[in-house]
This record gives structure tokens, C-alpha cells and sequence, in this order.
């Protein structure tokens, strides 16, 4: 039998092998055992496991990206059709994330509405924590 060692993989990704029985834990690779009872994987695992690595260094949660990668075939590698998909997906979660990263940027040196008055732009954007009136947590930043 071909493929993977896990030690290849860990390798290729620089993901610990902890990490990656973490990752298969939760459905994000499959490796199948050689008749050593030992895992092997696919080329295509690298992808799978790299696509999670970095929708979790953005905040997608593990739950999220198991969600998407169940609908991926496992023992081969998908399709372009079959990313086009996830990228369909997940297109809005994630341009929601980006429009409140951008206003996390643009917004973190000034009053972001969370009531601190500690910065002198306060005063002026939110005087006496008149955005406690509109919800909890820091109001300027906050899509509702």
C-alpha cells in the first residue's frame, strides 16, 4: 500500500503528529491502515489539512470546517467543482469576517463604543457611555 506516513505529513504541513490525530479526530482527514494496521494518507490530505489550518488561524471554528470538508470526497482528491463548493459556501461567513476585520483595523485606535472613556476620542464619539444604551461590548465595531 502507498501513500503517506503520518510522519510525511507532518512534515509537508509542519502540523505536529498529535496535531494531526487531532485533526482526524474531527473528521478532517481519513487515513486508511496498511495491513500493519499503520496510516496512510493522500496527496490530498495535505490540502484538507492546510485549508484547516488556515480557516482556524481566521477564526472559522473546527466544527465549521469538519461541516464543509464532509461534503468532499475522503479517499480521493476533490474536484475543482467540488472546492468551488466550499468557496460557495462559505463565501459569506467569510466576507463578513473580512468587513469586520477591516473595521477592527480601521477602528482600534479610536472609540470603538465599549464604554472605557479612556481615550480622549471618547469623549467626543461616546460622551458619559451613551452607546450603553444600544447593547453590551464595543458598540462602534459591532454589525447588529
Amino acid at each position: 500500500m502507498s501513500g503517506l506516513t503520518i510522519g510525511d505529513l507532518a512534515r509537508r504541513t509542519g502540523l505536529s503528529v498529535p496535531a494531526i490525530r487531532f485533526y482526524e479526530t474531527h473528521g478532517i482527514v481519513h487515513p486508511v491502515r496498511n495491513a500493519g494496521g499503520h496510516r496512510r494518507y493522500g496527496a490530498h490530505d495535505l490540502r484538507r489539512l492546510s485549508f484547516a489550518m488556515i480557516a482556524q488561524k481566521l477564526g472559522v471554528s473546527l466544527a465549521d470546517i469538519a461541516d464543509e470538508l464532509a461534503h468532499l470526497p475522503i479517499h480521493k482528491a476533490p474536484s475543482k467543482a467540488d472546492w468551488t463548493r466550499v468557496s460557495k459556501s462559505m463565501r459569506s461567513d467569510l466576507n463578513d469576517r473580512i468587513r469586520q476585520l477591516e473595521r477592527l483595523r480601521d477602528n482600534l485606535d479610536g472609540c470603538i463604543g465599549c464604554g472605557c472613556l479612556s481615550l480622549e476620542a471618547c469623549k467626543l464619539y461616546n460622551p458619559d457611555d451613551t452607546r450603553a444604551a444600544q447593547g453590551t461590548g464595543p458598540r462602534t465595531l459591532i454589525e447588529d
